[in-house]
């Protein structure tokens, strides 16, 4: 039988103009490689679904170059495959292994997101964060913010939401502990990722409050994932970072708390803290919250709807145009609800048509709600960005208080 290939993988057209086919990448990063799979070959991956066989690949090859001798091109797609870690078996789990131990044993969380998703010279950092946030003012709310929330998609793509949420926090702010509730788009479903390692950036190294850390951790028992993979290449935190860096130097002091989807109520009914290990965790946030109060902010680390064929939808999408209007309208309305501070009304919305908006950042607001039901927040702007010509993610920038 031919081994299964990794349903955890990207798919995504080769933007190579050279090298036309399927490009697949391991967002994990369990390996670097990148293979681009020949328009001809295509097909023939869904014979690796676990119940495919050898000899059904040899038929396939054999019908598409109408040559008897496939043997050599079948073995260079397999090992191909095999080598790059693409395919479940003994090489990949190897390079799994491999990662989740480097991770756990390395004393900082390194920057994986630099040089791609911002520019790794802190000089040239530097000026394209000043760059984007040129035009901020300083916030007139006669209150010190209680929390923002920010986009985590592409600084680049997100700059007015990010502009928005950021300049409504104070100079002052960067005396107090950030506690970053970010989306986990790799977790496990129901549980929370934590770290108690420092995030290191181009701008330098910042501290972890360990103790926060640690309480949570106990809290949540078998719902936390202490050390968690997932930080390692999760960007909807080190974004957050960066910005805060930035806006008060690298030593800033932050509780790194990933939030994997509430997938069982989303799709069965329910509400999140039904589930013993969210409920522990909520409350372990809760306290905190109110034991420590002004002495910290919040940071939401969240995108909002995504629509189009990259998602999986049968349409192409453009932002703030045809059904992307319509898809405004129902952000808005589940927008409402997080200003009044209405977890259980947000939650009403999210499990309409089991979240056919499918916002990732669903799970840290609902958290955030919890936590701090007596937070209402305040819309400062609201975006939509086409992320490649046929998809769209929406998100905001938004800014709370008690």
């Amino acid at each position: 039988m031919l081994p299964r290939l990794r349903t955890s993988l990207d798919f995504l057209p080769s933007p190579i103009p050279d090298k036309p086919g399927l490009l697949i990448r391991d967002p994990f990063r369990f390996s670097d490689s990148t293979l681009v799979v020949p328009p001809p070959l295509v097909q023939c991956l869904t014979l690796f679904d676990g119940s495919g066989s050898t000899l059904d690949l040899r038929e396939y090859l054999v019908r598409i170059t109408g040559d008897v001798e496939v043997t050599g091109l079948q073995q260079h797609l397999l090992d191909a495959l095999s080598s790059a870690g693409f395919l479940e078996d003994e090489n990949f789990v190897r390079l799994k292994v491999l990662a989740e131990r480097t991770f756990a044993d390395a004393p900082v969380r390194e920057a994986a997101h630099a040089g791609s998703g911002y520019p790794d010279d802190p000089g040239e950092l530097t000026e394209t964060l000043r760059e984007y946030l040129n035009g901020t003012k300083q916030p007139t709310a006669p209150r010190s913010a209680l929390a923002i929330a920010a986009p985590h998609v592409s600084p680049f793509g997100g700059v007015e939401s990010y502009r928005a949420a950021y300049a409504s926090i104070d100079p002052a702010d960067g005396d107090r502990t950030f506690v970053i509730l970010g989306t986990s788009h790799y977790g496990r479903p129901e549980h929370f990722g934590l770290t108690r390692k420092p995030f290191v950036t181009p701008y330098g190294e910042t501290r972890t409050d360990v103790a926060l850390v640690n309480e949570i951790a106990a809290a949540a028992g078998d719902a936390a994932v202490m050390e968690d993979y997932c930080q390692s290449v999760e960007h909807s935190i080190e974004f957050q970072v960066v910005f805060l860096q930035h806006l008060f130097g690298p030593n800033i002091r932050v509780v790194p708390v990933l939030c994997g989807s509430f997938a069982q109520s989303t799709y069965e009914g329910g509400m999140p803290e039904d589930d013993e290990g969210i409920r522990r965790t909520l409350g372990a946030l809760g306290e905190i919250a109110a034991r420590d109060g002004s002495n910290l902010l919040w940071v939401l680390g969240v995108d909002m709807a995504h629509m189009g064929q990259r998602y999986g939808d049968p349409f192409e999408a453009t932002a703030n145009d045809g059904v992307m209007e319509d898809v405004a309208g129902r952000d808005r309305a589940r927008i409402s609800r997080i200003e009044q501070g209405d977890a259980v009304g947000f939650w009403d919305l999210v499990r309409e048509n089991h979240d056919d908006l499918k916002w990732c950042g669903a799970a840290p607001i609902y958290t955030f709600l919890r936590a701090l039901p007596q937070a209402r927040g305040s819309l400062l702007h609201y975006q939509q960005w086409n992320i490649d010509p046929h998809s769209v993610v929406s998100f905001a920038g938004m800014r709370f208080h008690s």
